[in-house]
């Protein structure tokens, strides 16, 4: 499975990965599933990082 870094994280910070679909701005959570497809470069992962650390403090 590809980008289990970031899916791991997402989990262990209770935050799911729809929330972190939309506030990517994908219409739909299946968009950022296909996404998750293909590893993604590390800045990339960086700013997903980022958002799941701002929506575990509910921000």
């Amino acid at each position: 499975m590809k980008n289990l870094d970031i899916r791991n994280y997402a989990k262990e910070h209770k935050v799911n990965l729809w929330e972190v679909s939309e506030r990517l701005g994908y219409a739909h959570e299946t968009a950022f599933s296909r996404v998750l497809r293909h590893e993604l470069p590390n800045d990339k992962k960086a700013e997903i990082r980022a958002i799941i650390d701002k929506l575990a403090v509910g921000q």
